[in-house]
C-alpha cells in the first residue's frame, strides 16, 4: 500500500527536532569529540575538546542552545518510491520553525533580503525546504541548523576535469588552510565531486547527514574519505585552531556523474557543534 505523507506530520516532526537540535549534540559528534580527546597530545587542543564536551553537557541538561548561532534551518524531505506526497507538504514549514524558534528563546538570524532589506525577519523564517526522491522506501525528515560561520568557509569550485583525484584533495585542503580557524573546528566535511553547478552544493551537504564513523558504502569512495581526512588533519590546525591532530573528526563525501568538460567540487564545513538529524516519518 501506498505510504501518504502529509504536511502536517512534516510540521510536527519538525516542531519535535529543532528543540532537540538546539539543546543537544549528535551522540555521533559527541563521541567523535571524546574519542579525540582521547589521542589528543597537544595539551591546548585536548582542553578545547574537553570544553566542547563539557558545553555539550550544560546545554543538553540546562536546555540552552549549544551555540549562540542557532542557524538558519534547512529541511529536506526524501521520498522512496513506496511514498505518495499530496498537495504542498512543505506548507507547515515555516510555521513550524517560528513556533520552536520562539518558544525555545533561540537566536533569530535570518533577514528578509540579501540584498535589499537586510532587516531581521524576527522567527528566524524562511527555512530552507526541499523534496528528494530516493530508490529507498519509506520517507524520512532531514533537518540541520546550519550556523553562519561554518557555512561561509564552505565553496564550490569548477575544477578542470585534468585536476583529477588530486585537484580534489588540493582544493580541499586549501579551503581548509583559509578557512577551518573561522569554522569552529574540529570539522565535519561534506564533500560533492561531480553533477552540475548548482547540484554539487547538495552533494556535499547531504554528505553531512551521515553519523561520523560510517563510511561510504562505496570502496574507492570510503578510501577517498581516509585520505582526505588524513591530509585535512596533517594541517595541524586542531581544536579550536590551536594546533593539534584533529582538525576534523570525518570528511564525508558523495560524488556523482557530470559532463566531461566539468569536474564541480563543493565543500560544505560543518562546525564541533554539527546540529543535524534524520527523522523517520
Amino acid at each position: 500500500m501506498e505510504r501518504i505523507v502529509t504536511k502536517e506530520e512534516v510540521a510536527a516532526t519538525l516542531r519535535r527536532a529543532l528543540p532537540q537540535l538546539a539543546f543537544e549534540l549528535p551522540d555521533d559528534i559527541r563521541l567523535a569529540l571524546e574519542a579525540a580527546r582521547a589521542r589528543e597530545e597537544s595539551p591546548r587542543a585536548s582542553e578545547a575538546l574537553r570544553l566542547l564536551v563539557e558545553n555539550a553537557r550544560i546545554a543538553g541538561e540546562d536546555r540552552v542552545a549549544i551555540c549562540q548561532d542557532t542557524g538558519s534551518v534547512w529541511v529536506c524531505l526524501e521520498i522512496g518510491p513506496d511514498v505518495a506526497v499530496t498537495g504542498d507538504v512543505l506548507d507547515g514549514v515555516n510555521a513550524a520553525v517560528a513556533e520552536a524558534y520562539t518558544a525555545c528563546n533561540l537566536r533569530k538570524s535570518l533577514v528578509r533580503n540579501a540584498v535589499f532589506d537586510r532587516t531581521n525577519t524576527a522567527d528566524n523564517t524562511p527555512a530552507f525546504a526541499e523534496i528528494h526522491t530516493s530508490a529507498q522506501p519509506g520517507a524520512r525528515l532531514h533537518v540541520m541548523c546550519k550556523g553562519g560561520g561554518s557555512d561561509n568557509a564552505s565553496r564550490v569550485v569548477m575544477l578542470a576535469p585534468s585536476a583529477g583525484r588530486e585537484g580534489v584533495v588540493d582544493a580541499v585542503v586549501a579551503c581548509v588552510r583559509e578557512k577551518a580557524a573561522n569554522a569552529c573546528p574540529p570539522l565535519l566535511i561534506g564533500v560533492g565531486v561531480g553533477a552540475t553547478f548548482d547540484k554539487v552544493a547538495g552533494l556535499a551537504k547531504m554528505a553531512l547527514m551521515r553519523p561520523v564513523g560510517s563510511p561510504a558504502p562505496d570502496e574507492r569512495t570510503a578510501a577517498f574519505e581516509s585520505e582526505l581526512l588524513a591530509a585535512v588533519n596533517a594541517t595541524g590546525i586542531g581544536a579550536a585552531a590551536l594546533g593539534g591532530a584533529t582538525t576534523a573528526l570525518a570528511v564525508h563525501v558523495n560524488t556523482a556523474p557530470c559532463h566531461i568538460a566539468a569536474l564541480p567540487l563543493a565543500i560544505n564545513m560543518g562546525c564541533s557543534a554539527m546540529r543535524r538529524g534524520t527523522y523517520e516519518l
